[in-house]
């Protein structure tokens, strides 16, 4: 870091473990008054991670001087040599996430008015996401745009052939209407990949504000509207009935109905949602998929082993939407 002319220069360094899993851990880094966050995979992680690492960088770098809440970019090493594992630091965000929460923090567990405005705020992340200039920013190779939309079925259900232990009811059926369908319109643009509460950040306190859109080992040049049916896959309608509560991991009872969620979005993004159906059925169908690998390596894990209902639900769900949807 000294060597780099980094914040702090001179200064005692320490840290704190922030959280950490198989594919990365994260830690505070302080020097003095100057605060920054260190992601770098374990050491038993798979070599390709490193590769993650660097990918992840060249997205957040890229997001400078964009309108998309995000992690500033401080730097990078590709070098295994200084810690043993490719790195980089990024910026420290005050804030919160709503992964590990039983209840929203104040004021959002109580004021449902407040709360309703974390809802805009997860749509309009991505809303803004889709409108980065990925090829100006650099990041003409980070995916392959052309054919997206033709790959997706091949792709994943030869994943499936690979980890398959079972059938899955439905899985034919929508896999017929992918094939067969395609949105209405495909403006390429850079996409997170895994969009949802469990990686964004909010600002303490209200109104609700997006303070950084994290965790970014799955984003890549495609289809952001996928971002957008990934998002709203279990979203409901209505979100002041009790089953709200229940429809995610978090609670979304007054949180903005499904149709002012793609209203928001589409006048954020200015993308047409007409077709969400589409991505709502590939975001089940890949979901399923997805899950379904952990599944069948759950062994004794119980918490694995409980996504096997789900798994099949998700799946069976998007079939029902593939023979409904006009």
């Amino acid at each position: 870091m000294d060597e780099n002319d980094l914040p702090g220069k001179g200064e005692p360094l320490e840290h704190r473990f922030l959280s950490g899993g198989t594919q990365n851990e994260i830690y505070e880094l302080r020097r003095g008054e100057n605060r920054c966050v260190i992601r770098i995979p374990p050491q038993n992680a798979p070599a390709d991670r490193d590769e993650g690492i660097l990918r992840e960088w060249r997205i957040i770098e890229a997001l400078d001087g964009t309108d998309v809440p995000h992690t500033e970019a401080i730097a990078m090493c590709a070098d295994t040599s200084v810690l043993g594992r490719a790195f980089y630091l990024m910026g420290f965000v005050d804030g919160w996430s709503p992964i590990g929460r039983k209840t929203w923090p104040a004021p959002f567990d109580t004021d449902l008015d407040a709360r309703a405005g974390l809802g805009y705020q997860l749509a309009e992340g991505i809303a803004l996401l889709s409108k980065v200039d990925w090829a100006a920013k650099g990041l003409h190779d980070l995916g392959r745009p052309d054919g997206f939309h033709e790959r997706q079925v091949d792709r994943w259900t030869k994943f499936f052939e690979r980890i398959k232990g079972r059938e899955l009811e439905g899985m034919d059926v929508a896999s017929a209407w992918l094939r067969a369908h395609r949105p209405i319109d495909y403006i390429p643009g850079l996409m997170h990949g895994d969009y949802q509460f469990a990686n964004v950040m909010f600002a303490d306190g209200a109104p609700a504000t997006l303070a950084a859109v994290v965790d970014w080992e799955m984003g890549t040049v495609g289809d952001p509207k996928l971002d957008l049916g990934w998002m709203i896959q279990s979203w409901p309608e209505d979100t002041m009935a009790e089953a709200a509560s229940k429809a995610s991991y978090v609670d979304l009872r007054g949180m903005p109905s499904r149709s002012q969620v793609l209203a928001h979005y589409a006048e954020v993004s200015g993308r047409q949602v007409d077709d969400i159906d589409y991505y709502i059925i590939l975001a089940k169908w890949k979901l399923a998929i997805v899950l379904e690998k952990g599944f069948q390596r759950a062994g004794d894990d119980h918490q694995l082993q409980a996504f096997g209902p789900v798994i099949v639900d998700t799946m069976k769900a998007a079939a029902e939407l593939a023979e409904t949807t006009d």
